[in-house]
């Protein structure tokens, strides 16, 4: 999930603990009474809540508690924990992004080969296999969740005011390419001046890096962020159409950004699936119809998705890899899909179910999710991630929240993230 996942509902990243007991009994009574008690931490909603109350009716003995914070507080607070040896869930989701970070350290997190991880393998898509195995075939670091194949939420009411066509196939063929994006975001901003095309440059910058093979790395772990041509030419587009008021300056996943969707203060979302579940929580029924799908400029890409690991420090490994492979199995994945969260599924039989592929969601103007997004999936091939990805990749969206400010330039703002991601390497 996006997870970069991403990326998620607002309530649940209100929440620094929420805890949902499925048994009447607490935590050291549990233990003395033969039960045991498992926690899963995630950055979001996962959707788990139906399928804990599920697996509590075939696991009476079993105690689970969701953890759930924000994005980046969730991720380093894993480092932390990892490094202490102590503190950590039983069950913990990674996001795809930070999944390298924890590479070096994977022999502190327990091989789900040794549980049957390896039974499932031809489930998953290959790419999202190879992701959970890290290039080797004799470890599984985690069991994947979902993927993030990216498409484009639009306005059609503000689409509408500025003269341009709703129709999602119509709106597609506006923007083949970035550089068109762009360019119909300046003749819609021409006609609706009191709204932004998009909610953020942040978001945008993402999306483009997304579809890159190599990003800020290369095949060699070798950083690359200040020679690839990429890397400038997407900064660069971002932050001059930041500069000319394209955005609407709004910080991913805030309580400011949920406001603005709520508002309608921007006419356009980059959309991985699992970001349709968030826009409909923030902008709430009585807008239903007026958001629709379209495809992605610059054809497809993926961005976010997760995985369930289970750290090797926790009293019930055993059972926490249990409970994993319950939550990221073909029915589980499904449930989710169909469900209010939207995730869409890394299985290639779950992709391929009917019910799936024909999905629509009335709220989104029924669009065709399943078609939207499930055909793409099958096909994508994720950009390759260094192991200080986070490292490198947070200093340009901190630059580039330096031109929605008004405090830099765009020339001056990528000195400013070349700077900060030399500094953050060494």
């Amino acid at each position: 999930m996006g997870r970069t996942r991403a990326r998620r509902t607002l309530g649940a990243l209100a929440a620094a603990t929420s805890l949902v007991a499925l048994s009447a009994c607490g935590g050291g009574e549990a233990e003395a009474d033969g039960t045991i008690t498992l926690t899963v931490a995630t950055f979001s909603d996962f959707g788990y809540k139906p399928l804990i109350e599920e697996y509590r009716r075939t696991h009476p003995n079993v105690v689970i508690k969701e953890r759930v914070s924000q994005f980046d507080q969730h991720h380093n607070q894993l480092s932390t924990q990892i490094a202490s040896g102590g503190g950590a869930a039983d069950v913990v989701a990674i996001e795809e992004g930070y999944l390298p970070k924890f590479r070096a350290v994977k022999d502190k997190f327990t091989n789900l080969a040794d549980h049957g991880a390896n039974d499932r393998r031809g489930e998953y898509l290959d790419w999202k296999w190879q992701q959970a195995t890290l290039g080797t075939s004799d470890f599984v670091m985690g069991y994947g969740t979902d993927v993030g194949s990216l498409a484009v939420c639009y306005r059609k009411d503000l689409f509408a005011r500025a003269g341009l066509p709703t129709d999602r196939a119509a709106v597609s063929a506006l923007w083949p390419t970035w550089d068109a994006y762009f360019a119909t975001g300046e003749k819609f901003r021409a006609k609706v001046k009191d709204k932004a095309w998009f909610d953020s440059s942040g978001n945008i910058f993402t999306a483009m890096m997304n579809q890159t093979e190599f990003g800020f790395f290369d095949a060699g772990d070798r950083y690359i962020g200040d020679s690839n041509p990429k890397v400038k030419e997407f900064f660069t587009a971002t932050a001059r159409a930041t500069a000319a008021g394209q955005s609407a300056n709004l910080q991913p996943f805030s309580q400011q950004w949920n406001t603005g969707i709520k508002l309608g203060r921007m006419a356009t979302m980059t959309c991985p699936a699992w970001m349709t579940g968030l826009i409909k929580t923030a902008a709430g029924e009585s807008a239903a119809g007026t958001w629709d799908i379209a495809a992605v400029p610059g054809g497809g890409g993926n961005w976010g998705g997760s995985f369930l690991t289970v750290p090797k420090q926790g009293k019930h490994v055993k059972e926490a890899a249990e409970l994993a492979d319950f939550l990221t199995s073909a029915a589980a994945q499904k449930k989710i899909f169909t469900g209010p969260v939207g995730a869409l599924p890394s299985l290639v039989g779950v992709l391929d179910d009917p019910e799936v592929e024909g999905a629509a969601q009335d709220w989104f103007s029924q669009a065709p999710t399943g078609e939207i997004f499930a055909s793409s999936a099958k096909s994508l091939k994720p950009n390759y991630r260094g192991t200080k990805d986070q490292q490198a990749r947070i200093p340009f969206g901190n630059a580039l929240q330096l031109v929605e400010q008004g405090k830099a330039d765009p020339a001056a703002a990528w000195d400013k993230a070349l700077a900060e991601a030399a500094k953050n390497l060494r």
